[in-house]
């Protein structure tokens, strides 16, 4: 089928540059899209800078892609839009696939890290790990809900019934989130970078009860707090505005090292937990949910030529709401 344009990495740590590759092939069970979005996100940024290192090598990133079929396989065919998560690929009958929790599989295979990604004109994915999109999203407006909705939702989900939420660091995934849990009727206090008055008007507009600096104290004891900032100081941090038997939830896939701490933090069966990946179903819950809470994200959006401005612009700070690379 000829060349695209594609934005490679050639190791862990590198530049992120603008090449022409051949147009994928797909092979059994998957399917070639022509790519319409990629969704910028922090994984990206842990990639492109060296946090992680597990990936194959030269990739390319992006992993909240949104396409329409060229090549269709299963049951999706020509003509359909899809958008393709983290989770590219698992075994499908290790003890994780079989019991529910196929996103701890130790033979996974994630989008735009060991499989290529979204910055690019064309990509192929496992037609098993596409989901079908609600209508009434244009091709921007879904794309963030593909990880930072998505894991943000799977976050929300350990945290029960949790009914007063911290949010720690108010990027894609909290803008999203808030929205959620204040259509669910729970009180959101959003944690900030230390005087980031836009960022916490933000949130107050988005219907966060509270908004503050991630050094600041919340109002009243939080029943759990979310933590999407890599910032391994705001776990004891955390601990220390949650109530007893409250929780304290890592989001992200990378952290910086956590600081000791004192066991008086932690005591009266406060929980620390990780969240790793997602799964298919939470992909089908979140997409069935967004449309009812009214789910609406902000987005920045850059052409694929400025994808590494996307991601600089991300790693300072400067983008409300999510940033979304176009490729149409």
């Amino acid at each position: 089928m000829g060349t695209m344009r594609a934005m490679q990495l050639d190791r862990p740590g590198g530049r992120l540059e603008a090449v022409e590759l051949p147009v994928p092939e797909p092979g059994p069970g998957e399917v070639l899209l022509r790519v319409a979005a990629c969704g910028v996100c922090r994984t990206d940024l842990h990639i492109v800078d060296g946090d992680i290192t597990d990936g194959r090598y030269p990739v390319v990133p992006g992993h909240q892609i949104v396409g329409q079929v060229v090549r269709g396989a299963g049951d999706l065919a020509a003509g359909t839009r899809v958008g393709v998560p983290w989770l590219g690929s698992t075994c499908g009958h290790c003890g994780y696939c079989t019991s529910g929790r196929e996103n701890l599989c130790d033979d996974a295979e994630f989008t735009g890290y060991q499989r290529p990604g979204g910055f690019a004109e064309y990509a192929v994915a496992d037609a098993r790990f596409c989901f079908p999109l609600p209508e009434g999203y244009p091709d921007d407006q879904v794309a963030p809900l593909l990880c930072a909705g998505l894991i943000g939702y799977r976050a929300l989900a350990m945290a029960g019934d949790a009914a007063r939420l911290g949010f720690y660091g108010f990027g894609a995934a909290a803008h999203i989130l808030t929205q959620i849990a204040a259509w669910q009727g729970r009180a959101v206090y959003a944690f900030t970078r230390d005087g980031d008055r836009a960022g916490q008007a933000f949130a107050r507009r988005l219907g966060a009860v509270w908004a503050g600096g991630s050094g600041e104290a919340p109002p009243e004891q939080l029943d759990a707090a979310i933590l999407f900032a890599p910032a391994g100081e705001l776990v004891p941090r955390s601990l220390t505005h949650v109530r007893k038997g409250g929780q304290v939830i890592c989001a992200g896939i990378h952290m910086s090292d956590i600081p000791s701490f004192p066991y008086r933090d932690l005591w009266g069966e406060r929980v620390i937990r990780s969240v790793a990946n997602l799964t298919r179903a939470d992909g089908h819950a979140l997409l069935e949910l967004a449309p009812r809470a009214g789910v609406r994200t902000q987005v920045t959006r850059f052409p694929l030529a400025d994808t590494v401005a996307a991601l600089d612009a991300l790693r300072t700070g400067e983008i409300e709401g999510a940033a979304v690379v176009m490729v149409d």
